[in-house]
């Protein structure tokens, strides 16, 4: 039997929920890390033939009223919540043109005047379509992979770049997920998904948990070779003249550490490189 896109989002996070935070006693051993399907059934007050339908993929819309007794069971946040509905199609999906992406002249101009801030523009499907000189020079170039998500689990380096990598990581693919649920027949977000798959295990791990958070991190830690440790904070903004498309800003705590090491690092690119207006290689 076909499973569904939402059969396979309840089973990955009925999986996630222990009986004891569900309110449950247990007695003697337990087949599944989390919830059984019959307990789920009985939280949210349906049968347990419905709900095992909806895992398998035999009834494929529910009602609101379902998924928001399944959101309480399964302990989801906003973000997972709408992932839900989502998945569930009750919410539409956005469909996009599979067409290159480009970004706003003016945006790469207002991106060149912040000499202090790295910023980076991400496309539909987490691919970096322009990046300033700082933010170039943080992340060490894009020439190898000019995507996120595939830097974030490919290059060799980016467990050392990221000292807390691991949550980073969580925090980057569960994003992912909730983009994937908007556009799911996008076909470079099927490719990313697809490369990492077939190259990274740790991905297929975290993918499978299903995660679904919209919200980023507000502040990364980075370890950059040459100027050291950093804490920036985080800042993502839509860019409304391009449905889809995210500006992603960095800025130090005044006078700290960080913002020193941010001038340093500032203060090493030649101005050759200052010219650059998207691509850190070209």
């Amino acid at each position: 039997m076909a499973r569904t896109a939402l059969g396979e989002y309840l089973t990955a996070r009925r999986a996630q929920v222990t009986p004891e935070v569900a309110g449950l006693s247990t007695y003697g051993h337990r087949r599944v890390p989390g919830l059984r399907r019959e307990e789920v059934a009985t939280l949210a007050g349906m049968s347990i033939d419905y709900y095992i339908r909806l895992e398998q993929g035999r009834e494929r819309r529910p009602s609101m009223q379902v998924l928001e007794a399944l959101s309480q069971v399964l302990r989801l946040d906003d973000d997972a919540r709408l992932h839900l509905y989502q998945v569930a199609g009750l919410h539409p999906a956005t469909h996009h043109v599979d067409a290159p992406e480009r970004v706003d002249p003016q945006l790469l101009r207002l991106m060149q005047m912040w000499s202090d801030n790295p910023a980076i523009v991400l496309g539909r499907a987490y691919d970096i379509l322009a990046a300033n000189a700082l933010a170039c020079a943080l992340f060490g170039g894009f020439e190898q992979h000019t995507n996120l998500l595939m830097r974030t689990f490919l290059e060799p380096g980016a467990r050392s770049f990221y000292p807390d990598w691991e949550q980073v990581a969580r925090y980057t693919v569960a994003g992912f997920r909730i983009l994937q649920g908007r556009t799911p027949d996008d076909l470079r977000v099927r490719q990313v998904i697809e490369e990492l798959s077939r190259q990274s295990p740790a991905f297929v791990a975290m993918w499978k948990r299903h995660e679904a958070r919209g919200k980023r991190l507000t502040s990364k830690r980075f370890h950059h070779p040459e100027v050291g440790d950093l804490s920036l904070f985080v800042n993502a903004f839509d860019v409304r003249s391009a449905t889809g498309q995210e500006l992603i800003v960095y800025h130090a705590e005044p006078a700290s550490d960080s913002a020193r090491a941010l001038a340093s690092l500032a203060a090493m690119i030649t101005d050759e490189k200052r010219g650059f207006d998207a691509w850190c290689q070209e």
